[in-house]
């Protein structure tokens, strides 16, 4: 792992952003709550919050964090036809929270995926990518539309 020990410890914020599209009548499922699995938005945001947390055990050589704030956002798209997903992670730290955020969104797609696969297996997770993070010695950093 990188040695940051010297780093002082300031505000780091990451937001990033990804999307699971499918067929209409398969995000009906997903917003009807009738997927046999259960609560699809809520089990991927749980997911996602669940995997900011675990980043540094998934992501080689990233340290482990205590975050202050993880926030995931699903939310049904008809014009996707999908969901989306963001997640917006913070800590007061010496390193960043780029992975942090990026694997809440990939782990909250997955977890989309994962339970209505039975009724689409043709679904594509795309465009997960880091949207803005703030803080530390590289600054602020905000992506192109």
């Amino acid at each position: 792992m990188v040695d940051v020990s010297a780093k002082p410890a300031t505000e780091r914020v990451a937001r990033a952003e990804g999307r699971v599209l499918m067929q209409p009548k398969t995000l009906a499922i997903v917003t009807s709550s009738n997927a046999k699995k259960g609560d699809v938005l809520g089990a991927a945001r749980i997911a996602g919050i669940m995997a900011a947390k675990r980043t540094h055990e998934l992501i080689p050589l990233c340290h482990p964090l205590a975050l202050s704030q993880v926030e995931v956002d699903v939310t049904p798209d008809v014009k996707l036809p999908g969901v989306a997903v963001t997640a917006r992670v913070k800590v007061a730290g010496q390193t960043g929270v780029e992975m942090e955020a990026l694997t809440a969104v990939s782990i909250a797609c997955l977890t989309i995926y994962d339970m209505v696969k039975a009724v689409e297996r043709g679904m594509r997770i795309e465009g997960i990518r880091l949207v803005e993070k703030s803080g530390g010695r590289s600054g602020y950093y905000r992506a192109r539309e």
